[in-house]
């Protein structure tokens, strides 16, 4: 157990990276509670299951677990709602977790500052090819975001003045958190999420050699650029990937004779028969598979930071990405990977057909991800909440109260 410690996460709903570091921080604070606005078994990874969730009123609506951007007028009055109790608050956020108040002291792990607030375009993913469902939820997120922009910018600011500390993922995110909030962030990168030890299954139907998208289905992810490099190249694309931008991917895939596997399922199989395969979701072994099978790992969208990437290269795999953002911070130019200058099918083609020429070094590929590794994480972590808790105890015994 780890006494005096809580944690907080926006809301375990889904699979991605932030929810990933959020289990980083359960890691580091082994049976420390972990406030959250919404869970769903289903749709996010089964660790959460065996943390002391302690969720808002919110989770008791179903839908709302189903689809969080439909709870996004009630999120802010739901974390003010839920009271801390720990010495110091370890918050992973990406716009609600840095709110919880009552604790001692916040330690904020900033994944980037609120984008519905500062990224609106990114944070709705547009509309276009989507379902009427989805489009319907998107509306209903973009109304109440109109209206409800000038209050949330009070909170979000609010609670960000009352942190303590704030760290983050990458320098994009650093920027950006002194842009918002003219706080001075440190720097602490999370490693890999997905690493060569572990269980490992084939997808069937999938010759090795393919070129490997990982990524979540929003528009702004430019997964359509690289269905077309992926034409132009003659290379045959795997993406892996749920989201609202699904159905005009598959538009897409479709036109250059593609196959689309099984959407909305944990793990997706799909048969190859054409230059692009959508697997949907996958399970961790098989994402595994996936890696170590790839001959690259290909992005295009603009990151906050880069951590696909990273785990190629732990798989000995070198990565063909857009030269901007998070990417920057991941990937060495010509050791780890290669750029391209714009998310264009043809500079992305290009950049494919030059990494494939290329002997990349294996070693020097899983050298540079060990930098990151998670230890150094971990122990990083640890120094900065023992110093916040340090100061509670020296607090304690002087007048006053914090984070009333």
């Amino acid at each position: 157990m780890t006494d005096g410690v809580a944690l907080a996460h926006d809301y375990a709903t889904q699979r991605g990276g932030a929810e990933r570091v959020a289990l980083w921080l359960a890691e580091a604070f082994p049976g420390a509670p972990m406030y959250t606005t919404l869970y769903d078994a289903d749709g996010t990874f089964p660790e959460f299951a065996d943390l002391d969730l302690r969720t808002s009123a919110l989770d008791r609506v179903g839908p709302l677990r189903r689809h969080h951007r439909l709870a996004l007028p009630f999120l802010a009055p739901a974390v003010s709602a839920q009271r801390v109790e720990a010495d110091v608050l370890l918050a992973s956020s990406t716009g609600w977790a840095h709110g919880y108040r009552g604790a001692g002291r916040t330690v904020v792990y900033c994944h980037a500052p609120a984008r519905w607030l500062y990224q609106r375009d990114r944070y709705l993913g547009g509309r276009d090819g989507a379902s009427a469902l989805d489009r319907l939820r998107g509306g209903v997120a973009s109304t109440a975001l109109s209206a409800l922009t000038p209050a949330l910018r009070g909170w979000d600011r609010r609670a960000a003045e009352r942190a303590d500390v704030y760290l983050a993922n990458s320098t994009v995110t650093q920027r950006a958190i002194r842009d918002a909030y003219g706080i001075e962030a440190e720097i602490l990168p999370p490693p890999p999420a997905m690493m060569p030890a572990g269980a490992e299954r084939e997808v069937p139907g999938l010759e090795p050699g393919f070129l490997l998208c990982v990524a979540r289905l929003l528009p702004y992810k430019n997964v359509d650029v690289l269905i077309e490099a992926a034409r132009l190249a003659g290379r045959q694309l795997v993406i892996v990937g749920d989201g609202p931008d699904r159905a005009r991917l598959e538009g897409l895939a479709a036109r250059g004779r593609a196959t689309t596997g099984c959407w909305g399922t944990p793990s997706g199989t799909g048969r190859t028969g054409g230059r692009t395969t959508l697997l949907g979701r996958v399970d961790d072994p098989e994402l595994r598979w996936l890696y170590r099978h790839c001959s690259m790992l290909v992005a295009a969208s603009y990151e906050d930071y880069g951590l696909s990437p990273l785990e190629a290269g732990a798989f000995g795999r070198p990565s063909v990405v857009l030269r901007d953002g998070g990417y920057l911070d991941t990937v060495v130019d010509g050791v780890t990977g290669t750029f391209f200058d714009a998310p264009e099918p043809g500079l992305v083609a290009q950049a494919v057909q030059e990494a494939l020429g290329v002997s990349w070094d294996d070693g020097a590929l899983t050298s540079h991800v060990e930098t990151f590794a998670l230890p150094r994480f971990v122990a990083r972590l640890r120094e900065v909440v023992d110093a916040q808790r340090g100061l509670v105890h020296t607090e304690l015994s002087t007048p006053g109260e914090r984070n009333p």
